[in-house]
Parts: structure tokens; sequence; C-alpha cells
């Protein structure tokens, strides 16, 4: 490496949206048709990590995604990099300026399926904003790089940010901002359920756009729904109360995937196994007589389900007597629960003919924190 180049390497957390973001009122600064609110979860388990270096021996800006060689031009990459670089240019040091002429390049991974529904996106720009804000040493506010993570995917900018996050559709800049930290929910815990790590055939973007120009669905619910949704949200959440907060959860996921139905032609994004995923929780929080456990689904058929600490071991059991078909300590990853023996009501939601395998593994995790820099001097 030229002995002016520098890197640095950071690690963003994805985002689950709890109230979803789906349709964009201006696609070009991607201002989205509504507010949104989503859970950041923890990076100790799934995570995009970015390396981005800079010098003046690079010739042009490249980017690697995965191990796959992507293209440096793309409309977003440049986007996000060209406002990081006006940041660096307007440096009060004179060492950052220069640095702001020099291409860069992105070695980028993500630890967990992409273009699957698991928000890999949103990870993923939020991850180059902030290696480029470290790498520059720039002294942005959150708050200004969740603007700028915006212009490469809407999502990311909740991604700056660890805990509860609302992103405001009408505010100037439109921007992300926390409604609370990660630590005030210890409870509550996230279940993973990779279903399939293939890329969906139509993507969020593409899918947008088709339901914000052909359901009316879409249109009743930006008129209609979401903002009392939105504020009922926040207060379950600021309130812990997990019914409330796994009710909505549930009502917008469902309302979210009717859209898509809606839309002309329909998009299909969850399959047999997710439907599979949405009759055990209901059927288990019937037997358990109150909301136990909550599933929402993005744009995939992986399914990401919420519970608090003292129910993760009796719905993991049934959940890994349905789905599982390796040893439990490799279908759960991360926060490996202790199985229960299912008791005899519970043991009921559990078919003749099992699912087993339908669920390639769990990832079990916290809410976490937002990116941070992992450099051995960051």
């Amino acid at each position: 490496m030229d002995c002016k180049s520098r890197s640095s390497t950071c690690i963003a957390p994805i985002n689950i949206a709890v109230i979803k973001y789906w349709g964009k009122s201006d696609e070009e600064q991607i201002i989205p048709l509504n507010d949104s609110i989503s859970i950041t979860l923890d990076t100790d388990y799934m995570f995009t990590k970015t390396t981005a270096t800079i010098g003046p021996e690079f010739t042009q800006d490249s980017i690697v995604l995965n191990n796959e060689q992507g293209s440096g031009d793309g409309v977003r990459f440049q986007n996000c990099l060209s406002e990081i670089r006006k940041l660096a240019a307007s440096s009060k040091h004179s060492s950052t300026v220069e640095k702001s002429t020099w291409k860069v390049a992105i070695v980028s991974e993500n630890n967990f399926p992409t273009k699957a529904g698991l928000a890999s996106s949103a990870s993923g720009y939020a991850c180059l904003v902030f290696t480029l804000a470290q790498l520059y040493e720039l002294e942005s506010h959150q708050s200004e790089l969740s603007a700028l993570a915006r212009r490469g995917s809407g999502s990311a900018c909740r991604s700056l940010f660890g805990g509860f996050v609302r992103w405001f559709h009408d505010s100037q800049p439109c921007i992300a901002r926390p409604i609370a930290e990660a630590e005030h929910w210890p409870e509550l815990r996230c279940l993973v359920a990779v279903v399939s790590n293939t890329s969906k055939s139509v993507g969020s973007t593409e899918g947008m756009r088709r339901s914000a120009e052909t359901s009316k669905l879409l249109e009743h619910r930006v008129k209609h729904v979401v903002r009392d949704r939105i504020e009922d949200m926040k207060m379950a959440i600021l309130e812990k109360n997990f019914v409330k907060f796994a009710e909505i959860t549930m009502r917008d996921s469902n309302q979210f995937h009717a859209i898509c139905l809606d839309t002309y032609p329909p998009l299909f994004y969850m399959n047999s196994t997710s439907q599979a995923i949405i009759q055990l929780v209901h059927r288990y929080n019937q037997i358990r007589r109150s909301i136990k456990v909550a599933y929402t689904f993005d744009a995939g058929p992986n399914a990401v389900l919420f519970l608090e600490q003292a129910e993760i071991s009796r719905f993991a059991s049934v959940f890994y007597s349905v789905f599982g078909s390796t040893p439990h300590d490799q279908f759960f990853r991360g926060k490996v629960p202790d199985l229960l023996d299912p008791t005899e009501d519970v043991a009921s939601l559990v078919p003749e003919k099992a699912l087993k395998g339908q669920v390639q593994y769990t990832i079990v995790c916290n809410v976490g924190q937002g990116p941070k820099n992992i450099d051995p001097t960051g």
C-alpha cells in the first residue's frame, strides 16, 4: 500500500421495520411516502463489514461486495460517495481536503443472506457512509450521516442508530432519529428465521415503484393508517407494552404483504413456509392465552420474530420441534436458547407431518447498537 494510502474498517447493523417503509414520494432523493419505525439488531451476530481504502494511486472508484466485483459507477454508490467527498472537501484540515480528491476502493461483505428480505442494503449503505466518515475523519453528527445513507438505500438511514428508530418522511433533511436506546428494553429478543438465502425475484426498488403506481391499498394506508399506527407503536415501545407492540407489528406486516398482493402485477415475497410460521405464531399465542410472540416479514420469505426473554426457551422448543432438522445448537445461532420439553398443549402445535428443514437456521439476538469502527486503533 502507498505510504499515503489510508484504510478504515467498520461494521453496521441491520434494522427490522415494525412499521414498514414501502413506496417513495421522490425516487431520486429517496423520500418515503410515510414514516417508519425499526429495531436495530445486535452486531454480534448479523452485520455488514466494510473496509474503505483511499489513495493517490487509485485511478477509479471500485467496490467488491461479497467477493463479487461491483460497479464503482453505480448511481446510488456515487451519490453517497459524492456527498461524503463534499464534506471532506470543506474540512478545515488540509490533509482531509487533499484526500477528498482521491479514488476509493470498497470491500464489503454481509454475514447473512443478501437481497433476501433481511435489510442487507440498509446495513450495507449505513456501513459505507459510516466507514467513509471515519476514513476522512469527518466531524459529522449521526443525523447528517443518516441523510447521506438514505441516498444509497432508504432504510439505511435507520441503521446509523441503535435501539428503536423512527424515520421521518417529512423532515428537512429527511432523516431518522432514535425513539429509545437499545438498553431501554433489555428483555426483548429477536429470532431471525432464515427460510431462504436466495435473492428475491423482484427487488424492493422495483416493487415499491409498482405498488406506488397501482395499489389503492397503499394509498389508503398512507392517508388513513400509518399516522396513528406510528404513534401507537412509539407509545408501546416507550411503555415496553409487548402485547400492544406485538399486535401492531403483526398487523403492519400483514398489511404490507396485502399491498404486495394488491399491486398489479402482484408481488409474492412470502412462501408456504412463511405462512406456516405465521400460523404457528397465532396458534402458539392462542394456547398461551396472550400475545407472547410477534412476526414480521420484509420483502422476502425470512421471518423475524420478537418475544421477551421469559418466553424464549418455551417458544424456541416448539419452533425447533416443527422446523429444526439439525442439532439444536446448529439450528440456533447466536444466543442459543435452552430447550424445554413442551407441555401437552404446546406440543399439540407440532403437526403430524413436521416441516423439518424448511427453516435453514435461526439467529437469536438482542436489540443492538449502531455502527462502530473495528480498526485496531479505531
